[in-house]
């Protein structure tokens, strides 16, 4: 087989995506309207081989395996992460289907767009060249802001695409400044080359700090991080509910993806920096987004101020690596925050299913008070919602919990216990808002003043994949060795 033939192999689960979304795209106008439901079937039978796939070469040789010139690495970790979006992404069109139809939203379109973002999702947490994490960044990034906008009827969701995509496109601007500057520094635009560069100017060289920083400034907008947060509640809220959980889920998990490897592959000699600025970022991230959620009443805008906080437990996790001492000592905090976000996506796709399936009037109910009384209407979703509240807020036995436990020992492993104290504070402030949903549930009677209460959409695969959220954060909780094994395993790869 020709070099290129075995580049192509290598990257054989992606191309059956990008594959997919053209066939989706193109069926759609020659679809009849009973029949589009076939369109979303295609795309998680996909998204099913594309994961067979990446099991199956874990399974067989679970090596690193440079394409196209080295400017991606199939390997352990990037597998890891596939895996994650591939589960994310089938979960988030099941989700769709109810939606979608109650909204009137071109099918074809919804479904090729989701895939094309989940290509550049597979770029980038593949990619070892800063040009290549790029383009994949963008090609998410775009086929998102389309995304959220979708809904045309919906001036709201209109407001929130224009939001996203002018801040969206500010941050990608700083992130390709600061590679700019790292070329012009190395020569180069992969992360080895870079590291080396790095290596022989050290810190002194101001303008390595500058490329740094903006690097990470870049990344902080798609990761939602404080002071960079502010595009997150506004397009939360106005994005259709699946979305907003793709979005809170695939999309973070993306951008950590590429964030680490950037930052670990090509950055590490410059740990002892950066560690401190994220150091800063995430306690700022903890405080605000704590602080701003407890006097939300928009339960989307609650759940898009969560998804800041618990991008500032990350972000601990993260920093407890950069502190790491010796080859390895970074290991724990990085398998920490890959454990985080893996447990995090099945808790938030959960709670947002459960808020996609509340009806009122034909609508979404989207204000917490719209739960009042859910309890004793439809006591199974207010279970539901109990279990994935409860595990956001990290109460155990809940994945939620071991999620934080692993993030705060990693932290106290890397000396960092004054950090783990101030996560655990502002933990405890956050069980208050998550647990707010909770009591109007359980203790609130309906609003005399609704015309009617809201009503469940439920279909026989929305049910499976709320029992699978469910099941993943009760087991996850009480039985977390084999997703600390993978994340551990899939860290080592990391040069």
């Amino acid at each position: 087989m020709s070099l290129y033939g075995t580049d192509l192999l290598a990257l054989l689960p992606e191309l059956i995506v990008v594959l997919t979304a053209c066939v989706v795209i193109a069926l759609d106008p020659v679809t009849p309207a009973s029949r589009r439901d076939l369109l979303a079937w295609l795309s998680v039978g996909a998204l099913a081989l594309c994961l067979g796939l990446t099991g199956w070469q874990i399974s067989v040789e679970n090596v690193r395996v440079s394409a196209f010139s080295d400017l991606v690495a199939i390997d352990a970790y990037a597998r890891f992460w596939k895996v994650l979006l591939y589960s994310v992404t089938g979960v988030t069109i099941v989700l769709s289907l109810p939606y979608l139809k109650a909204e009137r939203i071109h099918l074809g379109e919804y479904y090729g767009f989701i895939l094309l973002a989940l290509s550049g999702m597979l770029v980038m947490v593949s990619a070892v060249d800063l040009l290549t994490i790029y383009l994949g960044t963008e090609l998410m990034s775009i086929s998102l802001y389309v995304m959220t906008g979708l809904n045309r009827s919906k001036p709201r969701s209109l407001e929130a695409s224009a939001k996203y995509f002018v801040l969206g496109a500010f941050s990608s601007g700083i992130l390709l400044y600061g590679i700019s500057l790292l070329y012009g520094l190395a020569g180069s635009t992969k992360l080895a080359s870079i590291a080396g560069a790095i290596g022989t100017r050290g810190t002194e060289d101001p303008l390595v700090l500058i490329a740094t920083i903006l690097i990470a400034v870049g990344f902080s907008f798609k990761l939602a991080a404080v002071p960079f947060h502010m595009w997150t509640p506004d397009v939360y809220q106005g994005a259709p509910t699946s979305i907003t959980a793709f979005l809170a889920v695939a999309s973070k998990a993306a951008s950590f993806a590429a964030f680490i490897r950037v930052f670990v592959e090509g950055l590490g000699g410059l740990k002892a920096d950066w560690s401190i600025l994220f150091l800063i970022i995430s306690i700022l991230t903890l405080v605000l987004g704590n602080v701003v959620a407890i006097v939300q009443t928009n339960i989307k805008r609650m759940l898009a101020y969560s998804s800041i906080v618990h991008a500032g437990y990350v972000l601990i996790g993260f920093v407890a690596a950069g502190r790491g001492d010796g080859a390895s000592g970074g290991t724990p905090g990085l398998a920490s925050v890959m454990m985080y976000l893996a447990i995090y996506s099945f808790m938030t796709l959960g709670a947002f299913a459960v808020i996609g399936m509340l009806r009122k009037g034909g609508m979404e109910g989207e204000e917490i008070e719209d739960f009042a009384g859910l309890a004793k209407r439809q006591p199974l979703a207010a279970f539901l919602m109990l279990v994935f509240m409860a595990s956001l807020a990290g109460i155990p036995p809940t994945a939620g919990f071991i999620a934080k436990f692993y993030v705060f020992m990693a932290a106290v492993e890397a000396g960092l216990a004054w950090l783990a104290a101030v996560a655990l504070i502002f933990a405890a402030v956050s069980a208050y808002y998550y647990m707010r949903v909770v009591m109007v549930m359980y203790m609130r009677e309906p609003s005399s003043s609704s015309v009617a209460p809201p009503q469940l959409a439920t279909s026989p695969a929305l049910s499976f994949v709320l029992a699978c959220a469910v099941a993943g954060v009760i087991l996850f909780g009480l039985f977390p060795n084999p997703l600390v094994s993978f994340a551990l395993q899939s860290v080592l790869t990391l040069k």
